[in-house]
């Protein structure tokens, strides 16, 4: 079955025969996370990088903000029996998408940054990325193999 991830939003699974997608991943980053062993996968389309800006609306949803959507989608990755020592965690997105206008407020990249201030301070370790340039991404995971298709500018690949 084909799950379809919005923006702000997330999806993780432990059907073997699920694909689960999200599209237009611009300044959005998208988390990717597997763990092969408990047959868990899923993904993060997070917008924003800190939820202070507008405690009601992280209250409300989570997935909006990095510094709380993901360790909250962790959590519900290691309920379903994920393991963080076998997590393969990949990254795409925090593009400036706004071809030919300076990035003033460099939404993609401050995005990029509290990702990784975060996963430094939990020890995750990221396998694979596909972040920055100007060009919005789609990403494809498959369940059952931990497979992560990056969509761009009419180019497939496999990260």
């Amino acid at each position: 079955m084909k799950h379809i991830v919005g923006v702000a939003d997330m999806r993780l699974s432990s059907g073997r025969d699920d694909e689960i997608v999200t599209h237009a991943l611009g300044s959005c980053l998208g988390i990717v996370i597997h763990d092969s062993s408990a047959g868990v996968g899923g993904i993060l389309h997070a917008m924003l990088p800190t939820g202070d800006i507008d405690p009601a609306k992280a209250q409300a949803n989570p997935w909006m903000f990095i510094d709380i959507g993901v360790p909250r989608f962790f959590l519900e990755a290691y309920a379903l029996g994920a393991d963080k020592r076998r997590l393969v965690v990949k990254v795409a997105g925090g593009a400036n998408v706004q071809s030919g206008i300076e990035d003033r407020f460099a939404i993609g990249k401050r995005n990029y940054m509290m990702l990784r201030k975060l996963f430094w301070k939990n020890s995750i370790l990221i396998k694979a990325e596909d972040v920055g340039g100007a060009t919005p991404r789609t990403l494809h995971l498959s369940v059952a193999t931990g497979r992560l298709l990056v969509s761009a500018g009419g180019v497939d690949r496999e990260i």
